[in-house]
């Protein structure tokens, strides 16, 4: 049933956005056709090839590998589409940045190596690959299929098409709004960057103790609770979340429309990002006695303001 749901769910996505884009906001001209005719046949190769190489390889991270990486080309063929308008190239140097770092970030937890069909596959692959509702096989090869390659290839590139507005109306010049959105776009990358290294810091101490057999003490409880952490469970998710609703903003500042067509590849991030969310903390409560109790007295996502929400529900 879950299958069916995301291939329905993938289906509507596809039909969704060109439906929007033809009836709502500015119709797109030849040039932004062409753009996302040219963007779509590179995320129809990433479905194909991430599908084929880690059906063979029997390693289902083959979309992660990529994740950082086609937003980056996504964003610079729009920007070349507009022969390097100002704002195109402004949005697609944070998008670079952003998957400089996200990369580098993939390659410290081994997800890259020469032979690029192999690296760590994500935990998380594998505990599903053991539920029931995925065997037989062929229901995960569907799951992998639909799911992992078909439907977060499609969300990669939902979250890029802000640029195609931008593109739409790239005569329009930068201002005051588009270096606020700019601020906060970087903000938001260096608030992850720091979320990843403490986290990647803890696990790297908590391994090394486990192996060397030496006493956990701070490391005990399993999970990091500290700095960031200690003011979301998902401080990288939040963060992430933002990073492209602000990528968002771009359109809306150059197209003057509050809301637009684009607005779709963030809001289904964000629905991604709780299920993704929901099956992390699952799993963290199977593994740490004390998570229940973090779970209660930390937000999920955002700071602070959750914290106002915990509070309002004792």
């Amino acid at each position: 049933m879950k299958i069916i749901t995301t291939a329905i769910l993938l289906g509507v996505t596809l039909l969704a956005v060109p439906l929007f884009s033809y009836f709502f906001g500015t119709a797109l001209s030849p040039l932004e056709w062409n753009a996302l005719t040219t963007l779509i046949t590179i995320a129809v190769i990433a479905i194909a090839a991430t599908f084929i190489v880690g059906e063979l390889n029997n390693n289902n991270s083959q979309v992660d590998k990529i994740w950082s990486l086609l937003p980056i080309v996504y964003a610079w063929v729009a920007t070349d589409y507009s022969h390097y308008a100002p704002r195109l190239v402004m949005m697609s140097c944070l998008v670079t940045l952003w998957g400089i770092r996200l990369s580098i970030n993939f390659g410290l937890k081994g997800a890259y190596q020469w032979r690029f069909w192999g690296g760590e596959e994500d935990y998380r692959w594998a505990v599903l690959r053991e539920k029931p509702e995925f065997n037989p096989k062929w229901k995960w090869t569907l799951f992998n299929l639909f799911f992992i390659c078909g439907y977060q290839n499609v969300l990669i590139l939902l979250f890029t098409l802000p640029t195609i507005v931008v593109l739409q109306h790239s005569n329009m010049p930068i201002g005051l709004f588009d270096y606020m959105a700019a601020g906060l776009m970087f903000v938001f990358i260096v608030y992850e960057t720091i979320a990843d290294i403490q986290h990647l810091k803890f696990q790297n101490i908590k391994w090394a103790k486990v192996k060397a057999g030496k006493e956990l003490n701070e490391h005990k409880k399993g999970f990091l609770d500290t700095g960031l952490w200690a003011h979301s469970r998902h401080p990288n998710y939040f963060a992430e979340q933002a990073i492209w609703v602000c990528f968002y903003l771009f359109s809306e500042i150059a197209s003057g429309e509050c809301i637009n067509w684009s607005i779709a590849g963030c809001l289904l991030l964000i629905v991604l990002f709780h299920g993704s969310s929901n099956l992390s903390e699952e799993l963290s409560s199977g593994k740490y006695t004390e998570y229940a109790s973090y779970q209660k007295r930390v937000p999920r996502f955002i700071p602070f303001i959750g914290k106002i929400f915990l509070r309002s529900d004792k």
